[in-house]
C-alpha cells in the first residue's frame, strides 16, 4: 500500500463544528486506510466529541492544540494576522511546514482564501490562486473557476485558471481533454466586457487546453463545458444562484404537489425519482466534498460552512486522489 495521505482538519471550522468535523474524521478513517487525520482546535472540545466513538483506528488520528477560533464575522485579513493560534492558521502552518499533505476547513471562506495566499503560499509562477467548486449539470459535473478568491482578475489570471482547471478535471474527475469555456453574455467573440475581450484570444491560442469559446450562463446547467472560467465576481453570482435555485424549485414543486388530492397521489408516486433528481442538482450535496483552492504550495479544501459529517468525510477523502495524482506537480508543469 502506498504512503498514507496526511490530512489536517480544522476541527473548529463550520456551523456544526466540532460535532460534524470530529464525526467526519472518524467516518473517513473507517472508510479508508489511506489517510491519517490531525484534528486542529480546542483540545477539550475535540476530546469530548471523540469520546463518543471507539470503533476507529486511533493510531491514525491525532490532535494539534489551538486556543483560538476564527469566526465567520471576523475580518479575514485581520483574523489571519491577529489570531495566530486559531485552528485555521495553525492548520495551514502545518501544511506549509510539511506536517500534512492537505488542509480541510469548513470555516470562514475569506479567512481560508487569505490564509491560503499568505500562509501556505502560491506555486511559483501562479499569479492568483482560485477557488474551484464543482457544479452539477445534466451530464455530470463541471468545475467553476474562480468563485470567490479574485474579484478583480486579469486576463493572464483567467488563462492560468483554465490550465489549472483542465489539469484538475482530467486527473481528478477522469475527463480526457476537458472542454474549457469562458463565461460571457453571448457566444459571439465580439460580445462581453473588456476582461473577456482580452482573455478570449489568449485562451484560443493556448495549445494545452481544449478551449471551446464563450459560454452563456443558461448553458452551464446543460453541461456544455467541463471547466467554466470567469473572475470571482461572476463565479460567485453563478454559485449563489445555483444554491438558491435548487431550494426554490423544491419549494415550488412541494407546493404544487399539495394543491389537491390528485396531485398528492401523483406526488407520492414520483417522490423518490423527484428527490433523486433534485439532489443531483444540489451544489452542496454531501457526495461532492469541498472546493479546492488551486495553485497553492499545498492542497487546501474549502468545505461548505453548513457541512454535516458526511460532507466533511468526503472533503477529507477527496484529498487522496489529489495527492496520488500529483495535481500540484502537474499544475507546476503547465504554468511554468
Amino acid at each position: 500500500m502506498s504512503e498514507r495521505v496526511r490530512v489536517v482538519l480544522d476541527a473548529m471550522g463550520g456551523d456544526f463544528a466540532p460535532v460534524s468535523t470530529v464525526e467526519g474524521a472518524v467516518l473517513a478513517l473507517k472508510e479508508s486506510d489511506q489517510i491519517e487525520v490531525t484534528l486542529v482546535g480546542i483540545e477539550d472540545k475535540i476530546n469530548e466529541e471523540l469520546g463518543k466513538y471507539s470503533d476507529y483506528d486511533k493510531d491514525r488520528l491525532s490532535i494539534k492544540g489551538a486556543s483560538e477560533v476564527i469566526d465567520f464575522n471576523d475580518p479575514p485579513v485581520m483574523a489571519i494576522r491577529k489570531k495566530k493560534d486559531s485552528s485555521l492558521v495553525v492548520g495551514m502552518k502545518m501544511l506549509k511546514n510539511d506536517e500534512g499533505d492537505a488542509f480541510v476547513s469548513a470555516g470562514s471562506t475569506g479567512a481560508i482564501l487569505v490564509g491560503g495566499q499568505f500562509v501556505v503560499g502560491r506555486i511559483k509562477g501562479v499569479d492568483r490562486a482560485p477557488l474551484a467548486p464543482m457544479l452539477p449539470t445534466v451530464n455530470g459535473m463541471s468545475l467553476l473557476i474562480d468563485c470567490g478568491a479574485n474579484m478583480d482578475a486579469k486576463p493572464i489570471n483567467l488563462v492560468q485558471f483554465a490550465k489549472m482547471g483542465s489539469v484538475y478535471m482530467e486527473h481528478i474527475m477522469g475527463i480526457k481533454n476537458p472542454r474549457v469555456g469562458i463565461v460571457n453574455v453571448g457566444v459571439e467573440e465580439e460580445k462581453g466586457n473588456k476582461l473577456v475581450h482580452e482573455t478570449f484570444p489568449l485562451l484560443r491560442d493556448c495549445t494545452d487546453i481544449n478551449f471551446i469559446g464563450s459560454v452563456e450562463a443558461k448553458e452551464i446547467p446543460q453541461g456544455v463545458c467541463d471547466v467554466i472560467v470567469c473572475d470571482a465576481f461572476v463565479g460567485n453570482v453563478i454559485l449563489k444562484l445555483y444554491e438558491g435555485l435548487g431550494s426554490t424549485l423544491l419549494k415550488l414543486v412541494k407546493g404544487a404537489i399539495m394543491t389537491n388530492t390528485r396531485s398528492k397521489i401523483g406526488g407520492a408516486l414520483i417522490k423518490p425519482a423527484l428527490k433523486e433528481a433534485i439532489k443531483g442538482f444540489n451544489v452542496t450535496a454531501s457526495d461532492v466534498g469541498g472546493a479546492p483552492m488551486l495553485g497553492l504550495n499545498g492542497l487546501v479544501i474549502k468545505a461548505h460552512g453548513s457541512s454535516d459529517a458526511k460532507e466533511i468525510k468526503n472533503a477529507i477523502l477527496q484529498c487522496i486522489s489529489f495527492t496520488e495524482e500529483n495535481v500540484n506537480g502537474l499544475i507546476k508543469e503547465h504554468i511554468n
